[in-house]
């Protein structure tokens, strides 16, 4: 409406007036005139004027000092940096101190897959004529890669769980992952190491059981290159026993980024994002390793992925809490969340005064929350959890214990979690509507 666009010309205006000399006091009296044409509430009014202006105008300054031939991309990737740095501020100094280390880790293979990223798309166009005719048949798939093949890798690859396209370019034929016997002790480690990542978080266990078996054993000395930088990807390993250290070149020297263990995962890199070898892998003692082929990765961890974002993004939308998310948002919080699965009425899933590391959503079921208002009295019940319900926020958001006791109310409850790092991570956008809705656990007001 004309108005609108009235209100917001003229709140624009003020940035710049500001910016000239007015003070702050009477810049926030102008802003608050040039929204009177508007048709909201004085809350609203205050939102744009306490919160939405500072943001754009920060923005805005900086796309004018750097005035990028494309701005949207600038100013998504300005907000993005923006959001990490306040959540930064929410961190206790051990959480930062265990994210300095990863991020050192991950800042070295960004760093190496920028170099990488313009050449991806060559290489799956041109794939098909730099191999043998041997491979032809295999290489079909790579000749025509989706239009957006590009977009989420450059700033967010890390978090997108595939830059390879599912549709119906890509169709599948009927495969058979390979088998390699295994103990059934060797079969329970290799799924109890691939659990943690969300990558295989998102296999049932038939699936898991299939992964593990296609795993092969190598072994190789100490001192022994087992990936090298820029090479095609075309398998990732699991550490048996043993230890390697990662690699990055640059400028022409090399230097470690980061050292793995037993249990630890490597590799996967390449095969996620279908690109050259962001690291080098060297042994730095005689190691047992498990060696999974590009080919059942890709056919069937990726696809499982897929499926459980695809699942749990659909079901996101219809959860209040999260319609204003972008969609890109939504999908990275759907990779990270985990389902739990209780069986029967009365089980506990949280305890008033524990120690929260959890925040979790209703998938399934019914769930109740009960809260002892004073040491030694009955727990209350406070609220019901139904399906897209939430709770468990407040011990993350106020790093405190847990407020409540948490209880499943229904035959069969599932619920999906999401750790504290990753909450703190990706919840940001939503916190702020987290601590008004704190205030529903406060005591029911008495009857007199």
């Amino acid at each position: 409406p004309a108005s609108l666009a009235q209100g917001l010309n003229g709140l624009a205006g003020t940035t710049w007036r500001q910016r000239s000399g007015r003070c702050p006091l009477r810049a926030r009296v102008f802003v608050m005139e040039g929204l009177d044409s508007l048709k909201i509430s004085q809350e609203k009014k205050r939102y744009i004027v306490e919160l939405l202006n500072p943001v754009l105008e920060e923005m805005v300054a900086e796309a004018i000092h750097h005035q990028p031939k494309d701005p949207m991309p600038f100013m998504l990737e300005w907000l993005e940096r923006k959001r990490v740095n306040d959540e930064d501020k929410s961190l206790t100094p051990e959480e930062k101190d265990q994210l300095s280390k990863e991020n050192q880790s991950l800042q070295a293979e960004i760093e190496s897959m920028k170099g990488h990223l313009s050449e991806v798309v060559n290489m799956a166009n041109n794939e098909s004529g730099t191999h043998g005719d041997d491979e032809e048949e295999e290489d079909d798939d790579d000749d025509e890669p989706p239009p957006d093949f590009e977009r989420p890798m450059q700033t967010k690859a890390r978090q997108s769980v595939s830059a390879e396209a599912y549709g119906a370019w890509n169709q599948k034929a009927d495969f058979v992952a390979p088998v390699h016997d295994k103990t059934p002790e060797q079969r329970a480690r290799i799924a109890k190491s691939l659990e943690p990542s969300f990558l295989f978080s998102a296999l049932d266990s038939e699936e898991m059981d299939t992964v593990a078996l296609a795993f092969k054993e190598r072994t190789v000395e100490a001192d022994q290159l087992v990936i090298e930088q820029g090479d095609d990807g075309e398998c990732m390993f699991l550490i048996e026993e043993g230890a390697v250290e990662c690699l990055i070149k640059k400028d022409g020297e090399e230097r470690v980024v980061k050292a793995c263990g037993a249990g630890d995962v490597f590799g996967e890199l390449a095969l996620l994002y279908n690109c050259p070898r962001a690291a080098s892998v060297r042994s730095t003692a005689r190691t047992t390793l498990w060696e999974l082929d590009r080919e059942t990765f890709n056919r069937i961890v990726k696809d499982a992925a897929q499926k459980k974002r695809d699942t749990y993004t659909e079901f996101l939308k219809k959860v209040p809490l999260f319609a204003n998310m972008d969609s890109y948002e939504m999908m990275t919080i759907a990779d990270a969340l985990k389902v739990e699965v209780y069986e029967g009425s009365g089980n506990i899933i949280i305890q008033q005064g524990d120690q929260g590391d959890k925040f979790f959503i209703v998938l399934e079921g019914e769930c109740e929350a009960r809260k002892a208002f004073v040491a030694g009295q009955e727990p209350q019940k406070v609220m019901a959890h139904n399906v897209g319900d939430y709770f468990g926020e407040l011990a993350l958001i106020k790093n405190d214990s847990r407020a409540a006791s948490v209880f499943t109310a229904a035959p069969t409850c599932k619920v999906l979690s999401m750790d504290r790092r990753t909450f703190k991570r990706l919840c940001g956008p939503i916190e702020d509507i987290l601590r008004r809705e704190a205030r529903r656990y406060d005591p029911p007001e008495r009857v007199t």
